[in-house]
Formats: C-alpha cells, structure tokens, sequence
C-alpha cells in the first residue's frame, strides 16, 4: 500500500489539489495492485454549498497486504471505501480495481465486478430478510452462475469459518446482531473475492469472536487477496500491515503495524 501525491510513491498526503491528467490505461502496476485511487476527490454539492468529503487521497493496495483506515467521524472512511468498492464515483480522479477503471464502468460490468472482485462488509449489514443465513451467504455466488449446490456448499464452509455453520438455516430477525454481523462477513470473504473492504467489522461483536473475525480476515488476506480495514479501534488495526489516517478528507499520516495484534487484543501494551 501507498499513499501519496504521486500513487506510486510509499508517502501519502492530499496537499495537491492540481487536478492531473486522467487517464484510460491501466496503472503501470497493472493488475499486481488490487486496488488502486488515484487523486480521488468527492465533492457533494455545488458552489457555495459544495462540501468536500475526500480531498485529493491517493492509495495503492498490493496482493497480501491489509490496511487499516482510521480518523474521526466524517473523515472520509467510508467516503473511501465506497469509491474502492465501486459504490460511489470520485468527483475526480480515478479508481482502478485488478487493472480496470471502476469510475468509468457501466452499471451492468460494475455489478458483475463487484460480484466477483469485492467483497463489502457495511456497518449496516443489509442482510436479505427473506432469506436464510446461508442463502444469503451463497446470493452472490448464485448471482454469478454457480450452481445452488455449489454455492449453499462453499457458502456453509464459509459460514464455518466464522462460527455460524449452526445457524445456517436461521433468518436475520432470529439472530443476534453480532451473529448478524458475522453472517456478513462469511458473505463477503465468500469466493474468490481479491479485494475486501470492511467498515467496522467487529462493532458489533464480543472481544473473542471480534478477534476470530479478524484473524479469518488476516488469513484470507495471507492467502493473496487485498484488504481495507476501517477501524476507530488501535487493537483491531494492529493486525494491519500499515495504517492510514484520515482527517477532513485527507490523509494526514501512516505508519507500519501499531503492535502485536495478540498482545493489543488482550488489552497489554508494549
């Protein structure tokens, strides 16, 4: 991961607001960066109203790395990980994703790579009521034109890995809400999703299934797939690689890994 003026560079500030050339073709990197922002902007309104939600951010996610993302409310968290996870257009800017240009994609193509690439797990879960645990688990993989079988199958491996294979068959109003939440993450870790975008995974969770949730979400991120992490919390960004932080719209610093995600987690420090 870098952050910076130049996307390509390993430092990281938002001070340059010359708008750059955009451009068509994929980043130098290609698709070796899961995901990449180039001199993102997001401006709501016009004028004398407009306000700025991201103010000129770069970021490069590599293959294996997981960053945590922190800042006060209205920073722009969420601002970022919706314009990563194609939910949102940059005012300016580009946003690439496995070496194609997600801002400039139509509804139809966003949707099929969002389904296969991106993996989401909101703060509000939007779990389908209708459906079960494990249907809505598998939905996105039906969606893609795997087999139900197949996919109620890798959707209850998944579930499994996030303590919930006894509930497979339970709907969303039958669950807690920290149940709910891990429900929601076996949904986006399911597949081969390369890029997972989490914003507040463990806000609803108790300390020891927040740390099993995020040790499945370390794993997945060691097996080769690229992860943001949006956290208020220091013990829950220490299994980062690096952390960004995030103020009015802007990057304000990073650093490496802020400690022993073990020793974090159970409440020591160094």
């Amino acid at each position: 991961m870098s952050i910076s003026d130049d996307p390509h560079s390993p430092l990281a500030h938002g001070r340059n607001h010359r708008r750059p050339r955009e451009s068509t073709t994929a980043p130098v990197n290609g698709p070796a960066n899961v995901l990449e922002i180039r001199h993102a902007y997001r401006t709501h309104g016009t004028g004398d109203t407009a306000v700025t939600a991201l103010g000129g951010v770069s970021l490069v996610v590599r293959p294996g790395e997981l960053v945590g993302v922190m800042g006060p409310s209205g920073s722009g968290k969420s601002t970022l990980l919706n314009l990563a996870g194609g939910l949102d257009r940059p005012t300016r800017g580009e946003v690439w994703v496995e070496g194609e240009r997600v801002d400039t994609l139509n509804r139809a193509r966003l949707s099929v790579l969002r389904r296969r690439s991106i993996g989401y797990v909101f703060q509000h879960l939007n779990l389908l009521p209708s459906l079960t645990t494990v249907e809505n688990v598998a939905l996105p993989l039906e969606l893609d034109g795997t087999s139900v079988r197949r996919a109620r199958r890798r959707a209850a491996a998944a579930l499994d890995e996030v303590g919930m294979a006894d509930l497979a068959q339970r709907f969303p109003d039958e669950l807690s809400g920290g149940q709910q939440q891990r429900v929601a993450i076996a949904r986006a870790l399911i597949g081969r999703r390369r890029l997972v975008l989490a914003d507040e995974p463990t806000g609803a969770l108790d300390s020891q299934t927040g740390e099993a949730v995020l040790r499945v979400l370390r794993s997945r991120v060691n097996a080769g797939a690229a992860g943001i992490l949006v956290t208020h919390e220091a013990r829950h960004a220490a299994w980062a690689d690096r952390v960004v932080f995030m103020q009015d719209g802007m990057v304000t610093g990073t650093s490496g890994p802020l400690g022993r995600a073990e020793q974090l987690l159970a409440g020591k420090t160094r």
